[in-house]
């Protein structure tokens, strides 16, 4: 019996280890790539945010709280980028979902053409930041300038990208045609993860196309919309590429997002230190709003 229970043991200690060794194998490469380009680069963010260095000098002095301190009494320029960054994310949230909404409820139909017309939405999103925001700047500036003496049309003869208003709606308008043919995708896969049978009770009973979508659809894919706003709430805090293209964060750096004026405070003005300070405070922030959303969403799809 001893025998017998030894060699269980020494089957079950095998068979651990060839678990461990699978487990290690693939997701080790992933863990050991997230905890170097992320968990520790993140680290080093928090200490160097204490320092004043400069990211080029080999000395790095201890500043303590002076960065955190400077932002709060003598830094307007990051809190006015800050304003305009939330202003943008609730603009783009609600027009990125809406589309991608209205995208999915339209292709979820029985249309021939529904196959193609998902890849043509969807083409947008796979096209690099900095790359369309030049095409749209292009678009702004010569496209909207000889439709607008085409038509006569004052809304294309617009300054797009040379006013305050102007430039803010064109940044919006740009990121919700880049993300909501990926918000449209996530809508689709819950719109055919419903129940048939209950779409068609309502039918028989007489309900509207509006009290289906309102009252039935809706509710339903609570758990889509919990995933779509917090992909467009984090994409649109964490807006750069896009609007460094796009506008540069002009006219008079009036569209300039945090990730730019982080950007410039690191890299252009070499006060890596300060920059890490407002990247901390940055991720605080937007770790507070995703928090929120999902446990308020998450909390609606419970009621429903």
């Amino acid at each position: 019996m001893r025998k017998k229970t030894n060699v269980e043991l020494k089957s079950k200690r095998k068979t651990r280890i060839k678990k461990i060794l699978v487990y290690a194998t693939f997701v080790g490469p992933a863990l050991l790539f997230f905890l170097t380009i992320q968990i520790v680069p993140f680290i080093m963010g928090i200490y160097y945010s204490f320092t004043s260095w400069n990211g080029v000098s080999s000395v790095v002095e201890w500043v303590g709280l002076d960065n955190y301190i400077k932002i709060f009494t003598d830094d307007s320029k990051f809190f006015h980028s800050f304003l305009f960054t939330t202003k943008f994310m609730f603009a783009s949230v609600l027009i990125s979902n809406i589309i991608g909404l209205g995208l999915a409820l339209l292709l979820n139909m029985a249309l021939k053409t529904k196959n193609i017309l998902r890849t043509v939405f969807f083409i947008p999103n796979v096209i690099g930041g900095l790359l369309l925001g030049f095409i749209w700047q292009f678009i702004f500036i010569k496209g909207f300038a000889s439709i607008g003496d085409l038509t006569g049309l004052s809304f294309f003869n617009q300054p797009w990208l040379g006013d305050e208003v102007t430039a803010f709606w064109g940044i919006v308008i740009v990121f919700a045609w880049q993300i909501s043919g990926y918000m449209m995708i996530i809508y689709i896969a819950a719109l055919q993860g419903l129940d048939k049978n209950v779409l068609d009770a309502a039918r028989i009973d007489g309900a509207s196309s509006f009290g289906m979508l309102t009252r039935i659809i809706i509710p339903l894919i609570l758990p889509a919309f919990t995933i779509c706003f917090f992909l467009t709430i984090s994409m649109a805090f964490k807006i750069f590429d896009l609007n460094i293209s796009l506008t540069g964060g002009g006219p008079f750096n009036s569209t300039e997002s945090v990730a730019i004026n982080i950007y410039q405070e690191a890299f252009q003005n070499n006060r890596y230190g300060l920059g890490s300070a407002k990247s901390i405070l940055f991720f605080i922030v937007v770790a507070i709003f995703t928090t929120v959303q999902v446990m308020v969403t998450k909390k609606k799809e419970v009621e429903a």
